[in-house]
């Protein structure tokens, strides 16, 4: 992929404009120099592919160059790689590549969109930032399965044996499982800070109900604007992956020789592949959206789903401190509050530790021990104010 500097905005530079392509050309020959320097703790395909990935920052650093020239500036002359740049190539020649990847791929997925919005930047600069993160994350990852052939089946039964490694991309457990904590632990802590302050059955249920619907509603929009915004960025992302197969197809086809060769397969054995999904913009699409987005365009989250979701649970976990209220008030009601509580809090953090995979027993007992110092709390805060809610 070449870059094209062309002649830029018609406009003239400004001093924010040359400052900034310094600022981008040190990081890009930065950039170039940790390629390198991984690269030399490697050997064969590996090193190959971070040799390339160099080569893509000096064609950036480039065309900065070049856009410091034509503005009549000064280019800087290069220095020696930086401090953070000498320690990650060491720490990949001591121990190992796979060492310091997750480090580096965290911080170019955090500047994959640094040229997005740039009117100074070369076509195709913004696709290689993109790119490289998935890339990285390639490396690390095992060979895929040959198209039409055996590995394909293995892939398939094992996605049918093995569900739990699916992630929850429509957001409606994680809102689940957070909207009934929350509801349990904010409104078993308002209900105590009531009850501590000697307010009477009325009051004490009337201030259970409202911040179970306050919280309830509340959680419900939140996670609604939430789900809404992180699903147009996805959508965007896609719109954006599908613009670049039309426009530059030999790129993306680049990118996705790159992936695979990243994953394992020979030069020829990923060229084949990559030319065969490009074939078809429908598959490239969704190839594309998967290995280098990491997405998957059939489950980027439903806002409604996640906001009833959320609503639904926190007002489940509210709901249990208010029962005892529903049937009588003074000591027996604050005690059987109090029980209730404690037994869904077990549940619940019990139920969190065997969805993360970790004991059960030690979840519960965090969810207890943070849900009862919440109510605790605000009790003694209400029996200390005596509040009288007429």
């Amino acid at each position: 992929m070449g870059i094209d500097s062309g002649d830029g905005p018609p406009d003239r530079p400004t001093k924010q404009d040359v400052r900034r392509w310094r600022e981008m050309l040190a990081s890009e020959r930065e950039a170039a120099a940790l390629y390198e320097g991984l690269a030399s703790a490697e050997t064969g395909e590996r090193a190959e592919i971070l040799r390339e990935l160099a080569s893509v920052e000096v064609r950036h650093a480039a065309h900065w160059e070049d856009k410091l020239v034509q503005a009549g500036e000064k280019v800087p002359s290069p220095r020696p790689p930086g401090i953070r740049t000498r320690m990650l190539a060491g720490a990949a020649r001591r121990l190992s590549l796979d060492a310091v990847l997750p480090v580096i791929e965290r911080a170019e997925r955090g500047d994959a969109g640094l040229y997005d919005a740039d009117p100074h930047a070369a076509p195709g600069m913004a696709e290689d930032e993109r790119g490289h993160a998935a890339t990285l994350a390639a490396l690390r990852s095992p060979a895929p399965p040959t198209a039409g052939g055996e590995g394909m089946e293995v892939l398939v039964r094992i996605s049918g044996r093995e569900r739990w490694h699916r992630g929850d991309r429509s957001g409606a457990l994680r809102a689940a499982i957070f909207g009934v904590s929350d509801g349990l632990v904010s409104n078993t802590a308002l209900v105590m800070g009531f009850a501590g302050s000697g307010a009477g059955q009325g009051a004490v249920l009337l201030a259970g109900v409202a911040g179970l619907l306050a919280g309830a509603f509340s959680m419900a929009a939140g996670e609604y604007v939430s789900m809404s915004g992180q699903r147009e960025m996805f959508e965007r992302e896609i719109s954006l992956e599908a613009s670049e197969i039309e426009e530059r197809p030999e790129e993306e086809l680049e990118e996705l020789v790159l992936l695979y060769r990243a994953k394992g397969l020979a030069p020829e054995q990923a060229r084949t592949m990559a030319e065969q999904i490009m074939s078809d913009k429908a598959v490239a699409l969704d190839t594309l959206t998967r290995e280098e987005l990491g997405l998957d365009p059939d489950s980027l989250g439903s806002p409604w789903a996640a906001a009833f979701s959320s609503l639904v649970a926190f007002a489940v976990g509210a709901l249990v401190v208010v029962i005892p209220y529903l049937f009588g008030g003074g000591t027996p009601a604050f005690l059987a509050a109090v029980s209730l509580s404690l037994v869904a809090m077990a549940v619940i953090g019990s139920g969190i530790g065997i969805l993360n995979g970790r004991s059960p027993w030690r979840s519960a007992a965090r969810q207890i021990v943070a849900g009862t110092l919440a109510a605790a709390i605000t009790f003694g805060v209400g029996h200390l104010l005596g509040t009288q809610i007429v």
